[in-house]
């Protein structure tokens, strides 16, 4: 048995396979037509096929050398032979249209091809493999005629549908292009994935629009094919109209009688896209439609909160009668599931609402007080609630407290992000304190952060102690500048203004001048005094171009303009200056995506 099984194991072993003369001979002939010798290849072609004249392949080959060597008469035989053996094999016509064609016979040739047709059997492998040999001369109008007779032929106006798709995209006829793929689609729903990636690939804005018209007709009179409104679903969603997208989805679901899952997903997908109303509507319709049967429901709350306060401070465009109106929602949602680790996200979220915009410091740092101590809570969630607690204390002065939270996720996450989040954190309040050599030290080892941003943040932070604490430099400056950015941080902003308006008296002229500048513009973007703001970046790009600022000040004016101000021409002018002129900027990459987006360049 064992010896038998070697054996069969090397016959069937592709070096065997190489031995074999048919195989040689096929690779000869391959290697002479690809050559140009089209005599040595007619040859072996012509071997090969006798041995196998089931082989549509060598039979085309050898056709294709007969016509380069311009045998027609021999070429002519052959197919004549071939037909008399087996009539069905129409797509011999085609071979022999394309014999006449080649001599100038257009007439002949014509008749060939429609002789093919004519004599097409009801077979669905003839039919495609006729439509095949059209497709092979590029002959694309033959091809669907060939395809619409076969349909009909079958009694079936949908089993080649795909195939016409095909033929007509490559025609250029999109509007029967659509029209086939949808056709496709009704006939095999499971193809629905498919044709997404067709129409994205193949379909320009325009041509949506005609994909959208015969959707909604096709919807009316068609409301068993569920893979419609799905595929309109996906057009919405490529087009971010998500308000048109969640009506369909919410038919969908009154439909099918489910339970929420596809709005939850369209509202993700809106959210991630930062159309915040419209995840928001979605997320609120499960909770008031599906209530608390739904397994979306406490997800969808805790997202709609989320996406409420993204939508507040994303934009800077809130009162504290909106902030108010949030914390209530927030406090209703923790009066309903509890201050427990599945709500720890939201406790922090609170946190954050309280102390960056309503100012309340006592009761952020009361509720990550209490967080940290919730049972079982996830490991990075409570690290990340300490950051959040030692940001807190800071910003109220205390700082043993703050040091100390920070140096715990240091040294639990030493080789995580988070721990580099940690050390810079603490390294940062260093530079606030005035230990400038300490914090310069930090901020070299964290050059080499895995996070492109902690390292670019690091980066300048080192760089700008050392171009401002030099041997010669007295250390006033920079301890008053840095005290500052402590006042901004901890939204003390009026006295961050005394105090950069000290510096400036006492030090007029000094190197900082820039900084200064770029600070208060910070300043003002936080009080949302956007045109103030805007003359000063715009300053330091004017009066400080070799300056370390110029760059962060052209690219937060940039942003400016792109997101508050509405001026996109001249954001996009702004991006484009700064990986141009500043290319080895931190900044080069990012504007140079923002530019292609504004310019309206699709962008992964």
């Amino acid at each position: 048995m064992r010896i038998l099984l070697i054996i069969l194991l090397a016959f069937s072993s592709p070096l065997f396979a190489q031995g074999q003369p048919g195989n040689n001979d096929s690779k000869l002939a391959q290697q002479y037509f690809a050559d140009g010798e089209f005599e040595k290849a007619s040859v072996l072609y012509e071997k090969l096929f006798s041995k196998n004249n089931r082989n549509d392949y060598y039979l085309n080959r050898y056709m294709d050398c007969m016509l380069a060597l311009e045998k027609y008469s021999e070429a002519e035989k052959v197919i004549k032979r071939q037909l008399k053996k087996d009539p069905k094999q129409v797509q011999l016509y085609v071979t022999y249209g394309n014999l006449y064609e080649r001599q100038y016979k257009d007439d002949e040739a014509i008749k060939q091809y429609e002789k093919a047709i004519k004599k097409m059997p009801a077979d669905r492998f003839s039919i495609t493999r006729l439509a095949n040999a059209f497709i092979n001369l590029t002959k694309y109008e033959l091809a669907i005629q060939t395809y619409e007779k076969g349909s009909n032929i079958l009694k079936d106006q949908n089993i080649f549908a795909y195939n016409l798709g095909d033929l007509y995209r490559r025609k250029g006829d999109t509007e029967k292009m659509i029209t086939s793929y949808l056709n496709s689609l009704a006939h095999n729903p499971s193809r629905l994935n498919s044709m997404k990636t067709l129409f994205q690939r193949y379909l320009s804005d325009d041509d949506f629009v005609e994909l959208q018209t015969q959707l909604y007709t096709r919807i009316q009179d068609s409301d068993d094919v569920v893979a419609y409104p799905e595929l309109l679903i996906w057009v919405f969603i490529q087009k971010k109209d998500y308000k048109n997208a969640f009506r369909q989805v919410k038919a969908l679901d009154r439909r099918l009688k489910e339970n929420g899952g596809r709005i939850y997903r369209l509202a993700e997908i809106a959210a991630n896209d930062k159309d915040y109303d419209a995840a928001i509507t979605a997320y609120d319709y499960i909770v008031a439609e599906k209530g608390h049967m739904s397994s979306y429901y406490i997800e969808s709350k805790r997202e709609s909160l989320t996406c409420k306060r993204k939508k507040l401070v994303e934009g800077f465009d809130y009162t504290t009668e909106d902030l108010k109106i949030l914390e209530a929602e927030y406090e209703s949602f923790l009066e309903e599931f509890g201050k427990r680790k599945s709500t720890a996200t939201i406790v922090a979220e609170l946190a954050d609402l309280e102390a960056f915009y309503l100012n309340d410091l006592d009761k952020a740092i009361s509720l990550l007080q209490e967080m940290i101590e919730f049972k079982g809570l996830n490991r990075y969630i409570l690290a990340k609630g300490k950051l959040s607690l030692a940001d807190f204390y800071l910003m109220k002065g205390e700082v043993w407290e703050s040091t100390l939270l920070y140096s715990q996720v240091d040294k639990e996450f030493k080789d995580d992000i988070l721990g580099h989040e940690a050390r810079f954190r603490n390294a940062k309040l260093s530079y606030y304190a005035g230990d400038y050599q300490w914090a310069q030290a930090q901020f070299d080892i964290l050059k080499a952060s895995t996070s492109k941003l902690i390292a670019n943040d690091a980066l300048d932070l080192s760089i700008f102690i050392m171009d401002n604490l030099g041997l010669d430099t007295i250390a006033t400056p920079i301890t008053m500048y840095s005290q500052a950015e402590l006042l901004v941080f901890q939204n003390r902003f009026e006295d961050a203004f005394v105090k950069l308006d000290s510096l400036k008296t006492m030090f007029p002229g000094h190197t900082l001048q820039d900084d200064m500048l770029y600070l208060e513009a910070n300043i003002l973007v936080k009080k949302r005094d956007y045109q103030k703001a805007e003359t000063i970046y715009q300053k330091i790009i004017d009066e400080h171009i070799e300056e370390i600022r110029a760059d962060n000040a052209m690219f937060k004016l940039a942003s400016l303009y792109e997101n508050q101000l509405n001026d996109l021409e001249k954001a996009q002018a702004l991006y484009e200056r700064i990986f141009i002129d500043f290319s080895g900027s931190t900044f080069a990459v990012e504007s140079r995506k923002r530019f292609r987006k504004l310019r309206g360049d699709t962008v992964q």
